[in-house]
């Protein structure tokens, strides 16, 4: 089953449509997003330039993701175009799309488990959902890695956010990036050696929420700091932050430290 949000698509917007008939002076479509809504893409919309052949660009089961040009509900008219839509935004917006069916299906084991209809629980707390997090598997991810008391904290029930806290834990894998950093640390001093056995150790045990962090030795005076973590945005910062950690021990004793992203 899968929730219809919007009764009608927006001008503008991207949406994922499947094509069901092709003539030659365009494609009729179904919006997969709005319950098979028809749309026709002209055939002055399906590619730049001359078309001779329309099936060379465009054919009957294909999935296409299209930008919406027109829309007059009371026709029940939706004009759409292929060619304005690029391989970056086709591919996001597959994504997304794919995403939002998992959350969908998602919200189905919520509701069994609840004991309600699925339309009644996407009534009662889909539109929070969606407010807070901007879409419904990205609720999802959030609560992943959080407790009940995100979601109870917008007005979800204790009951819906505990249940809705389990499935998202048994059925979202989060995203992952791994990157590594060198720091060169020495220092002069006679216990220079312990010195700079204590800047590593500060260094791994550096806490930084939803990342993990290995420091290892690689050869003298170069060690390797690997971060873990969610996104790249919170793996530079750690790393940065541990190498830091580092360097600001051996300088306080005299040392040198330097940070590094490819080995010196």
């Amino acid at each position: 089953m899968i929730l219809i949000h919007k009764e009608w698509p927006e001008q503008g917007e991207l949406v994922v449509c499947t094509v069901k008939k092709v003539v030659d002076f365009g494609a009729f479509v179904s919006l997969d997003e709005y319950g098979g809504k028809e749309g026709l893409i002209h055939v002055s919309e399906v590619a730049s330039g001359w078309i001779k052949y329309i099936r060379d660009h465009i054919r009957e089961g294909q999935k296409i993701v299209c930008k919406v040009l027109n829309v007059v509900p009371s026709r029940g008219h939706i004009d759409l175009s292929l060619k304005d839509v690029n391989e970056h935004q086709r591919k996001d917006k597959i994504h997304v799309w794919k995403n939002e069916q998992k959350a969908e299906k998602m919200l189905n084991f919520v509701a069994s488990a609840a004991g309600v209809d699925v339309d009644q629980l996407y009534a009662e707390i889909g539109d929070k959902l969606i407010k807070k997090f901007g879409n419904l598997y990205a609720a999802f991810e959030d609560v992943v890695v959080g407790d009940c008391g995100v979601l109870t904290d917008i007005g979800v029930s204790k009951e819906y956010a505990d249940i809705t806290v389990r499935v998202a834990r048994e059925n979202v894998k989060l995203p992952i990036v791994d990157i590594a950093g060198y720091v060169s640390l020495t220092c002069p001093l006679p216990n220079g050696v312990e010195v700079i056995k204590e800047a590593l150790d500060k260094a791994s045990k550096v806490e930084v929420p939803e990342v993990d962090i290995g420091v290892s030795y690689v050869g003298a005076p170069h060690y390797l700091i690997r971060i873990t973590a969610p996104d790249y945005k919170r793996a530079e910062a750690a790393l940065r932050k541990v190498a830091d950690a580092a360097i600001q021990i051996v300088e306080k004793s005299e040392g040198i430290g330097k940070f590094h992203r490819e080995r010196a």
